[in-house]
């Protein structure tokens, strides 16, 4: 598997969150290329638009840390658009720390798997598997026991209207690259609803989540890779 190919699958595979490729998820922000500094960020407005609320950068990195180290487990459908302009769509599982399944529905055929060690990338109509550690993927930092957003990454740029907060942040240490992605939290509950991940080619996956269950504790027969199938 090419560089650019796991990149693009493992930038859905290992995080937390949220897409606009339906029309039941919210729209995403229009986010100017990075300014620098998440401290140096700024919310533009349009000439004459009323004031919107902004956020302190710092602020908003600590509501981030706190929305992901308070909830460990996850259930939710999701929406992904690629960057070919593909939607599909599923069922996402996530079980900190470590823990993930991405269960595409049909007519997909992919099934994206992290056990807490590995990613396995399944492809149920080829019968193949591509397995991975989990290090060498962008968003391995969603899947730690404990979230730091500043330490763990660089905070690029934070903007913020009325509706959305969105974090840019990179990750050098990527199988093929660097990669950024751009979290989107709701305003007013600061729950993660979007990210945009670019990959080191410039491809973007968008992802988003509705019917999101932070309490059910997803089974742990989900989280297994088959080894030995796929041999």
């Amino acid at each position: 598997m090419s560089s650019a190919r796991l990149v693009s699958l493992t930038c859905l595979a290992l995080s937390i969150a949220a897409s606009q490729a339906c029309a039941q998820a919210a729209a995403p922000m229009n986010l100017a290329p990075p300014s620098g500094a998440a401290s140096k960020a700024i919310t533009k407005q349009a000439p004459g638009a009323a004031a919107k609320p902004s956020i302190d950068p710092a602020t908003a990195v600590t509501k981030a840390n706190a929305y992901f180290n308070s909830n460990l487990t996850m259930v939710a459908d999701f929406v992904q658009l690629s960057a070919d302009g593909r939607k599909t769509g599923g069922t996402l599982y996530v079980q900190r720390p470590g823990k993930l399944r991405f269960e595409y529905a049909r007519p997909a055929t992919l099934e994206i798997i992290a056990d807490g060690t590995s990613v396995a990338i399944r492809d149920r109509k080829l019968a193949t598997q591509d397995v991975y550690f989990i290090g060498q993927t962008p968003l391995k930092f969603l899947l730690k026991e404990r979230i730091d957003i500043g330490r763990d990454t660089k905070v690029l740029d934070v903007r913020s209207d009325e509706k959305s907060v969105a974090i840019l942040v990179e990750d050098k240490a990527t199988f093929g690259g660097t990669s950024r992605i751009r979290l989107v939290f709701d305003t007013a509950s600061f729950n993660l609803k979007q990210w945009t991940v670019t990959d080191p080619q410039g491809y973007e996956t968008l992802v988003s989540l509705t019917n999101v269950d932070l309490a059910q504790k997803p089974d742990q027969s989900l989280f297994k890779i088959n080894y030995e199938k796929f041999n």
